[in-house]
Order: C-alpha cells, then sequence, then structure tokens
C-alpha cells in the first residue's frame, strides 16, 4: 500500500496555515512546510499542528516547487498552497488512487478548485474549475521550469484528473489583492526580460485584452462585483507587468543633475 506526502509553500501566512494543515494533517502520511524564513509565525503553528518545516530561500516559484520535491519521502506527493483547503472529499479520492497504486494509471492530476473571494463563491470568471497544474504525481515523475513566477510544468507520462475539488482563498482581503498583484507583476517582468518587448503600448493592449477575456469570455460577468475586481486585477496586474519589463529593459534611474 503506497504512501504520499503533502507539502504545503508559504511565506508569512500566519492567518492561513492553520487551515492549510489541518485540511491534509489527519490524512497524509506526511506533511511538510516549506517555508521561505517567514518573519511571522508560520513555521510555529505549522510545527505545533504536526507538520515538519523546512526552511528555503525563495528564488521563484519554479525553483522552490523542484526544491519542496526534495524533502518529500514517499511514492505520491500532493502539493498544496497556503491559500488552499482540501476538502474530505478530495482527500478521500487522494487516498484512493495512491493506495491503488496503479502503475499503469496517470502520473499526475489535476485538482479542481473552488475559489471564494469578496464574500462570495465565485462560479465563473475563469476561476472554477481552475485547473492550474498537476497537484497529485508520483515522485519523480513532474519537474518545474526555474520561471520565478507562473511557472510551467513537465510531466513524464500520462496526466489525468480528479473528480473532486479543493478550496482555494486566495486573498485575506483587497489590499492583499493589490500588493500581491504587485509581487507578481515584478516577477512576471523578470520572466520576460528576455522574451517579449515591454513598454505602454504593450501593457496597454495586454491589459486590457486580459480584462475583456476574464470579464467577458470567461463569464466574470455573471460573478457580479467580485467579476469585474478580478478583472480589473488581471488588467493592472498584466499592464504593470508590461510597464515594468520597459523598466528593466530601458534601466531607467534618477539622471546625475537635472539640468536642462
Amino acid at each position: 500500500m503506497s504512501k504520499v506526502s503533502v507539502y504545503i509553500i508559504g511565506y508569512n501566512e500566519e492567518k492561513k496555515i492553520a487551515a492549510a494543515v489541518n485540511s491534509v494533517v489527519n490524512w497524509a502520511d506526511e506533511v511538510i512546510v516549506i517555508d521561505s524564513y517567514s518573519t511571522d509565525k508560520t513555521a510555529e503553528i505549522a510545527t505545533n499542528l504536526g507538520a515538519k518545516v523546512v526552511q528555503v530561500a525563495f528564488e521563484g516559484f519554479g525553483k522552490l516547487r523542484n526544491d519542496a520535491m526534495k524533502f518529500c519521502n514517499h511514492p505520491w506527493i500532493f502539493s498544496l498552497d497556503s491559500d488552499e483547503r482540501c476538502t474530505p472529499e478530495a482527500a478521500a479520492e487522494i487516498l484512493k488512487i495512491v493506495r491503488a497504486d496503479d502503475q499503469n494509471g496517470p502520473v499526475a492530476y489535476f485538482v479542481p478548485r473552488r475559489n471564494y473571494f469578496m464574500g462570495q463563491k465565485i462560479k465563473f470568471s475563469g476561476w472554477y474549475p481552475d485547473y492550474r497544474q498537476p497537484q497529485l504525481f508520483r515522485t519523480g515523475k513532474m519537474t518545474y521550469s526555474l520561471s520565478p513566477v507562473h511557472e510551467e510544468y513537465e510531466v513524464h507520462g500520462k496526466t489525468g484528473k480528479l473528480h473532486n475539488y479543493i478550496w482555494q482563498y486566495p486573498f485575506e482581503n483587497l489590499a492583499q489583492m493589490m500588493h500581491k498583484a504587485n509581487r507578481y507583476s515584478t516577477l512576471g517582468a523578470q520572466k520576460y526580460l528576455h522574451k517579449k518587448k515591454g513598454g505602454l503600448r504593450p501593457a496597454l493592449s495586454h491589459g486590457i485584452w486580459s480584462f475583456l477575456q476574464t470579464y467577458f469570455f470567461r463569464g466574470g460577468i455573471l460573478d457580479g462585483r467580485a467579476g469585474f475586481a478580478i478583472a480589473f486585477y488581471d488588467f493592472y496586474y498584466t499592464f504593470y507587468k508590461y510597464l515594468k519589463l520597459k523598466e528593466l529593459q530601458a534601466g531607467w534611474k534618477e539622471p546625475e543633475n537635472f539640468n536642462e
């Protein structure tokens, strides 16, 4: 009978880490929190709940996930972020797959996610089923690129999908939403540095297109005010990603003097 390791990545997530750990600690064979030297009580809370805490410096999400897998000791790995919660139904399905350990079955599984934002369940906006990347996979069968954000992945074998969803609580409040957009736009600009061209025109065109995709084509309009906020978040993140890219490429800095 095979076993499963769960790793949870997080940084300064003292308000969210307990719920994440509690959603897996009672059924997983091993729970490891990958903490990037938090300055709050994230590590202490996780340890008190029975998780093993490992400190790994943040050098991009791709490298962080590759490093996290090195600390997992079982044949199967389930990855969870600190803002995600595994439901009992998803846990039962995961254990059924792991315990069966079918050598001819998929080596990695996508997991549907339901999001809760601005006091409501998000049904559209591209946030459900929100298959981000495989979250259940055999050890050694999945690797990540070294991209700083929105990391690509490679699965060495066939994939499947879980039927039962997990929950995600992506933002504690709107201030955290804007903070995340700022952080991710910076990481996104670094990722595109030698791949795309920054500037006001691409910032506007890509930003507007991101808004239209989320609000109209992905049904954000049906999520009411939350859908509009999500679409505007996509515009804001994308707009500043391309402006920050221009800043990196142009090397903007303070002039040596201000004489005309």
